[in-house]
């Protein structure tokens, strides 16, 4: 497939990202620029960092005067969970070269929901694909940023249940996985460990708990052939 095409259909695939992406980057813009910092530090961070509830997280740090140490641990725990993404994006990158660091790099919840239940198009190379679907979410996320980082400089805007946008986002992917799935197994380990980990560990710690129960029961499960991808 052209490059054209496939880029295309990167964009197709991608749509939802891009509704959800915008505002949430433009949220964060808004709210980084209001700290006094300049317009373009907030697309700046959103094209190093690149971590959207690190980079809200940040926000918060920086007006509480936070120091390095604290930062640096706040951040590496709340996103340990692409250490869990990972595991299971091992071999679906190989012969992707130096693209393969970019695609470590770029790997958000978004972008792997979507690498995980959309089907490659035909005659597609996947690893094209997988590039071209990384880059746009990156790039409607720095395209957010910049937007709020302008906003926050020129305007006052209320920006109350703007961060809704990001659970919405997480629901429109969760349906299109679970139209695509062929086992439900995955699904109700999820449901059950992430109300467990609530129940037992509260809403601050639940995040980690839940993962780490799911990903033990996921490969109890493809051991035994309870789930078989």
């Amino acid at each position: 497939m052209p490059e054209r095409a496939q880029l295309a259909a990167a964009f197709r695939a991608t749509l939802p990202v891009l509704f959800g992406y915008v505002p949430l980057g433009a949220a964060f813009g808004f709210l980084f620029s209001g700290l006094g910092y300049p317009w373009w530090l907030a697309p700046l961070t959103g094209l190093v960092v690149y971590a959207g509830s690190a980079q809200f997280l940040g926000v918060g740090l920086l007006a509480a005067q936070a120091g390095l140490l604290e930062t640096a641990l706040a951040v590496f725990l709340l996103n340990a969970r692409h250490l869990f993404y990972g595991f299971s994006m091992l071999g679906r990158y190989p012969g992707t070269g130096w693209t393969k660091w970019y695609l470590v790099f770029g790997l958000t919840d978004e972008t792997y929901a979507l690498l995980t239940s959309t089907p490659v198009p035909a005659s597609t190379r996947p690893q094209g694909f997988y590039l071209a679907v990384t880059a746009l979410n990156q790039c409607y996320w720095v395209i957010g940023c910049a937007v709020g980082g302008l906003l926050g400089t020129n305007l006052r805007v209320d920006t109350t249940g703007l961060d809704f946008a990001l659970t919405a986002l997480f629901t429109v992917l969760l349906i299109d996985q679970l139209r695509s799935a062929t086992a439900m197994y995955p699904f109700v380990v999820a449901a059950v460990s992430g109300i467990a980990a609530l129940w037992l560990l509260g809403p601050d710690n639940m995040l980690l708990g839940a993962l780490a129960v799911s990903l033990s029961a996921l490969l109890i499960g493809r051991r035994t052939g309870v789930w078989a991808s």
